[in-house]
Order: structure tokens, then sequence, then C-alpha cells
């Protein structure tokens, strides 16, 4: 039986017995000093939140910060071990700064909030102070508590399909056949057409063809009317009018196919 431990030791740590307290709180407080600069060195040049959310609208790789601490080694090496197994995108890398056995201390959090990225403390079965609660909140660091590993395995991986990267296809809404063109001093030209295939909205993209060629892409309808009357859309078979956000270059026979961006749902 060890007495005076401030937590529990993790599975493989090694005890060093010395003839006075003296000189094991001098060896404690070299590894404690050692332990903190390693955490800061790897904390050092990552991202700050903000530029981690310019990562993900970029395309780069971003992480998921994690610390484990469990009632048991068992269920945090089974917890760690299968959040390593899920099926995450390589955009996505899943880190556990640390891990450990017993209830979250004020170095877990610590630890966390010296990170220059978001860090999610999870608490497998065991939970943290009141003190340690109002260290975690005064330094912004999240703690999560489970009791089921499936629970937290699911959250989290629901967490890292979050930072990835919103993924958009293009869904075709209407297409419109230009049947005459009128010259406008205020707006420029308004195109005369009629709806071949679904609907055309305001204010949706647009792209124009002409024989068979795209000539202009990125467009906006700014302008909807059916007869003198502004309109929303304009569903196939209906004559409008439109204007091609401060485009002009259209001519008789010319096509706008109009389309919206839209968020893939991820498997």
């Amino acid at each position: 039986m060890v007495l005076g431990l401030t937590a529990p030791p993790g599975a493989g740590d090694t005890f060093l017995a010395a003839a006075d307290d003296r000189t094991v709180r001098q060896i404690a407080e070299q590894r404690q000093a050692r332990r903190r600069a390693a955490s800061f060195a790897n904390s050092r040049g990552r991202a700050t939140l903000e530029t981690l959310m310019e990562q993900l609208k970029e395309g780069e790789k971003t992480s998921l910060n994690l610390v484990l601490k469990g009632d048991v080694s068992g269920s945090v090496e089974a917890l760690e071990d299968a959040l390593f197994n899920l099926d995450i995108p390589e955009e996505v890398q899943l880190k556990v700064l640390d891990r450990g056995v017993g209830a979250i201390t004020e170095s877990n959090v610590m630890l966390a909030s010296a990170s220059s990225e978001p860090v999610t403390i999870i608490g497998f079965n065991v939970r943290a102070s009141n003190k340690v609660r109002e260290i975690a909140d005064r330094e912004g660091v999240e703690i999560r508590y489970y009791t089921v590993i499936y629970q937290a395995i699911e959250e989290i991986e629901a967490a890292l399909k979050g930072l990835l990267k919103p993924e958009y296809e293009e869904v075709e809404l209407g297409s419109a056949e230009i049947r005459d063109v009128f010259r406008s001093s205020k707006v420029g030209n308004i195109s005369g057409c009629i709806v071949r295939s679904g609907v055309l909205r305001r204010n949706a993209k647009a792209r124009l063809l002409r024989d068979g060629a795209v000539v202009a892409d990125n467009l906006t309808i700014t302008s909807l009317k059916r007869f003198k009357d502004d309109a929303t859309e304009v569903r196939e078979g209906f004559e409008c009018g439109l204007t091609l956000g401060g485009y002009n270059n259209v001519q008789v026979g010319d096509i706008i196919e109009t389309f919206e961006m839209r968020e893939k749902v991820r498997a």
C-alpha cells in the first residue's frame, strides 16, 4: 500500500524509492517540469481556433484533441483502441494528448488549456471535482462524461465528421431559352425567355450556353418577371423576363441553366 498519491498511477508506471522526502520531491518536480515542457512543445505552432476554421475552409488537415480518463486502465485502453479504429477520412486526425486512470484532475485541465487547439477531456465512469470544473470553465476546457463506451464513440465520431470540410454538389433547377432581348437603359438587357424544364428562381445561380458551349458561368438571376409583375419563380412551359446580374452579352437562342449548390450528406 502506498499512501500520499495525488492521483492513481497508470499501468506501467514505475516507483522510485529514496532515503528522504526532499529527494523524492525534487525528482517529482523535475519530472513534472519535463512533462510540462514536452506538452508545450507538442502544442507549439498549432493553429488557433480561428485558423482551424480557415484550415477547414481550405481543405487542410485538422485534428480533434482528447484527454482520456477512466475508472480502470482496461476501460481507457478499450476506448482509445475503439476511437483509433473509427473510419475517419485522412483530412481529420484524432489525437490523444494524455490518458490515465482516476478522477479528472487540475493537471488534466491545465494540459488541455496549454494547447493552442481546442481539447476535450473525456471522463469514462469518473468525474471532476467542483474545483476542477471551475478551473475548466475558467480556462474554456470542455469536459464530457460517459458511462457507456459506444455512446462516447458515437459522439466523438460525430464530432470528427463535423470537422470535415463540407462537400457540395451542383443540383440543376431548370433551364430556359431566350426568345427575345429587350434593351433597358436602367437595368441593361432583359431576356425574354420560355422555361424549358424545371423552374427558374430569382437569385438562383445560372450559366449561359450558346450552341452547346458555356459562354458565361457563375451568374445570378437578379430580377424575374411574369409580364409586368415580379415573380419569385417561374415553372416549365411559362414565359418570363429576367436579367443576369449585370451581364448583357445575351443573344436570341441562348440557353440559361440555373442551379444551386447543396451540401452532400456524408455516409
